[in-house]
């Protein structure tokens, strides 16, 4: 059975406005321009900015929500289910994680390559596989157990792949390079707690995935918004690249794009794709299969490539090929897409696999709708 035009477009959406989503920020990252005070020109590296922007994006989730809402309920017959009502605080440690994961990619982010970026993130599958088995009860049959050491394998070789990149390259050193794909783990750790909290303490009050992800946005927002003042105090030396060489110097940000105006460009961006993104990742989810949405934000580590490529921020390095593929594959038997392929193959040995994938989809869904924060 054909898709639907407008299966057609989300899919579309979810494939461009995700791609736009790193490369904006990623873009971001190479202008330079003067900051405040006369300050001599420098790169604009201002990521705890970036992730309020992307918290922005977010927020406006939630405006989209209610703008729904109050259409369906004008219409003679409602179809939209607002979900139950519940306590927004449930929604305050995820957000947590959320704001620390994001921060922490985004730093991550100008410190090495945006194909690596995005294949880095393909972790969040091993630590959300272990953290469902220890504390939601669930049992990982063994294409998933292989999947995960497929994954990490190839979580190896990228980073083998930079390692190699790192000392060639001119652009990034290969401390940072190294520093930045530790970074990207540990994020991938903290989403992954992200998702098990989802899962546990807020999907069960079926609440609706638009709001999920506008009121996390708006605690990211707020308590980010509120960190950037003490962050303009704190002091680390060389591990800033603003002028003051503090955790974060928004001031010098805005004094940035003051002089250089593309920069708000990039940042909207950012935060302009990052609600359109999540927007078509959850109605993919729910139009056409949870295993569409996994295969299309695959193919955006693809475009975000060939982009970065094209525009010469990158190199092309034969490992990142391997690793890319072999990171694939451990995505796919992670998310069960091994299991209509074999039934074709073999539909007397695997016809029972075939019957029960709806049921494996259902499943797969629930797991794909607990991450609601799929930027960058």
């Amino acid at each position: 059975m054909g898709w639907t035009k407008y299966q057609l477009m989300l899919a579309a959406m979810m494939l461009i406005t995700g791609s736009i989503n790193t490369l904006s920020a990623k873009w971001a990252d190479y202008f330079s321009a003067p900051g405040c005070n006369n300050s001599p020109v420098h790169t604009f590296s201002h990521p705890f900015v970036q992730a309020v922007g992307m918290f922005l994006g977010e927020l406006s989730c939630l405006a989209v929500f209610y703008i729904l809402l109050c259409q369906d309920r004008r219409r003679p017959e409602p179809k939209m289910n607002p979900g139950q009502s519940f306590n927004p605080i449930l929604f305050l440690p995820p957000a947590l994680c959320d704001m620390t994961a994001t921060s922490l990619m985004y730093v991550a982010l100008n410190m090495t390559s945006a194909s690596s970026f995005q294949m880095l993130r393909g972790a969040v599958i091993i630590f959300t596989g272990l953290l469902s088995v220890a504390f939601l009860g669930r049992r990982l049959v063994a294409s998933q157990w292989i999947g995960i050491l497929i994954t990490i394998l190839g979580l190896l070789v990228v980073g083998l792949a930079d390692f190699v990149s790192g000392k060639r390259d001119d652009s990034h050193k290969l401390s940072d390079v190294i520093t930045g794909d530790l970074l990207i783990i540990m994020a991938q750790i903290i989403a992954a707690v992200q998702m098990v909290l989802e899962e546990k303490f807020v999907y069960k009050h079926d609440v609706h995935p638009l709001r999920a992800v506008g009121t996390e946005g708006l605690f990211g927002f707020v308590i980010l918004s509120i960190l950037l003042v003490p962050m303009f105090y704190i002091p680390v030396g060389s591990f800033s690249n603003n002028p003051r060489q503090v955790l974060e110097d928004a001031l010098d940000a805005f004094c940035q794009i003051g002089h250089q105006p593309l920069i708000i460009l990039a940042l909207l961006g950012n935060t302009v794709s990052i609600a359109f993104f999540n927007f078509a990742g959850i109605s993919v989810t729910k139009e056409i299969s949870a295993t569409t949405r996994m295969v299309l934000d695959s193919l955006r580590t693809v475009v975000i490539w060939a982009v970065s490529l094209a525009l010469g921020w990158e190199q092309f390095h034969g490992l990142q090929v391997l690793g890319f593929i072999i990171l694939l594959v451990g995505a796919a038997l992670y998310n069960g897409l091994h299991h209509p392929l074999l039934a074709r193959m073999f539909p007397s040995r695997y016809g029972q696999d075939q019957e029960n994938s709806s049921e494996r989809e259902r499943l797969l869904s629930g797991e794909q709708d607990g991450s609601i924060n799929q930027q960058s």
